[in-house]
């Protein structure tokens, strides 16, 4: 690794949330780790001040945390107006915050269920992305990484509200480049396959058991892999945009398609 003052993220403000566990919280301490200052937004504020008192002590690096829902369009509204009074509008959006809820048929599925990830996983994205662009787009610079998924590819049985959200995400990847030809602003998207974070207790409300045999078997990637991912993304040349980037374990060659050392049907993430 470089030292932080050669790196492209040296002093690059970077906007992340759901930073507060998983991805986002790896993310947030591989920026730092090169020289990046954070603003990090979840709805978690203690664990958000405890990973920005860490950051902030080990990197050297300004770290600020907002307590945000980002289903919540006035509170990223009123999180972004006050980025802007401040002069402390990002370089980088990170739109990481996602969620999965239960793995049932359409004919079974919970509706507030099916609210909580639409409103999250597109909603939430497209609020954080309709605040912070505009800025980009005056200064004509800026980079927004959204965190995808491979379940934005192929349907599993069971996902079909979650992939619809993340093909949503996919697109909307692709039509935010299309709107912003001209510009130097760039749009990319981090597509993990299975990764073990809390997705899966959240996905199965609580339930460790079942979670934990969803990564049996085999080696997932790590949040800090992922984050490892985003970081090159984020640190191309500025003539160059990785508008998607896939990314899967070894033992995992499409959704579909994975090995396992040991016995167990697992269930898709």
């Amino acid at each position: 690794m470089f030292p932080p003052s050669a790196s492209p993220l040296s002093d690059r403000r970077v906007l992340i949330t759901g930073a507060s566990a998983g991805i986002g919280a790896a993310i947030a301490r591989t920026f730092a780790a090169h020289g990046a200052h954070l603003e990090l937004g979840a709805r978690r504020l203690e664990r958000l001040e405890a990973l920005a008192e860490e950051l902030g002590r080990e990197h050297g690096v300004q770290v600020n945390c907002r307590q945000v829902d980002v289903r919540d369009q006035a509170e990223v509204q009123a999180w972004i107006d006050d980025l802007d009074r401040t002069e402390r509008i990002p370089d980088i959006l990170v739109n990481n915050a996602g969620l999965s809820r239960d793995l049932l048929p359409v004919q079974e599925g919970r509706v507030e269920g099916w609210d909580e990830m639409i409103d999250t996983n597109i909603k939430g994205l497209l609020y954080m992305t309709r605040a912070v662009l505009p800025h980009m787009v005056a200064r004509d610079s800026g980079h927004v990484i959204h965190i995808g998924s491979t379940a934005g590819d192929t349907v599993y049985p069971g996902g079909n509200v979650y992939n619809a959200t993340k093909f949503a995400v996919k697109a909307l990847t692709e039509g935010m480049n299309l709107d912003l030809v001209g510009t130097r602003i760039r749009v990319s998207s981090v597509d993990p396959g299975l990764v073990e974070t809390e997705f899966s207790q959240v996905r199965f409300r609580g339930d460790d058991e079942r979670a934990r045999k969803v990564y049996q078997g085999y080696t997932p990637l790590s949040p800090e892999d992922v984050a490892e991912v985003v970081r090159y993304v984020a640190s191309a040349p500025p003539h160059v945009n990785l508008a998607r980037t896939v990314v899967y374990p070894t033992d995992q060659r499409n959704p579909y398609v994975l090995h396992r050392r040991e016995e167990g049907a697992g269930e898709e993430e």
